[in-house]
């Protein structure tokens, strides 16, 4: 695995607070800018209130100044890539392009590629909120 955002991703993943799923998650992405920003999932007893590897890249990219996502990798060891949940897949589409790749892979070398807009076709942007 010598891809950098995966290398990133892999390496950040041993930080995810994960006490109660045991699930780690890590994510890498590269801006627009060619800054690298890290996130892990940060689960908490209430569970809902949990933070995903995803959404935590995306708040480091935006704490840092950076605004567009250019390419973003998800890594988790789990039998078969962990796609991003819904909720984070929103949330990638709301900083990136359709045509923004994402490699979504195991901690065993197994790796799948999707673009933003195959993991979220028809997602609600801002022309669903033009009224005329």
């Amino acid at each position: 695995m010598d891809d950098p955002l995966l290398m990133a991703a892999r390496a950040v993943r041993e930080n995810a607070h994960a006490p109660y799923s045991g699930f780690k998650v890590g994510a890498a992405l590269r801006s627009v800018t060619g800054n690298r920003h890290v996130g892990c999932n940060v689960e908490n007893v209430a569970y809902p209130e949990g933070t995903c590897a995803e959404a935590g890249a995306i708040a480091a990219m935006i704490a840092a100044g950076d605004t567009r996502i250019a390419e973003i990798a998800v890594i988790a060891d789990s039998p078969e890539p962990v796609t991003p949940c819904g909720g984070c897949r929103q949330k990638i589409a709301e900083f990136a392009d359709g045509d923004v790749p994402v490699t979504m892979a195991t901690t065993s070398g197994k790796i799948l590629r999707a673009t933003v807009s195959e993991l979220l076709p028809g997602a609600f942007d801002t022309g669903h909120m033009d009224r005329a």
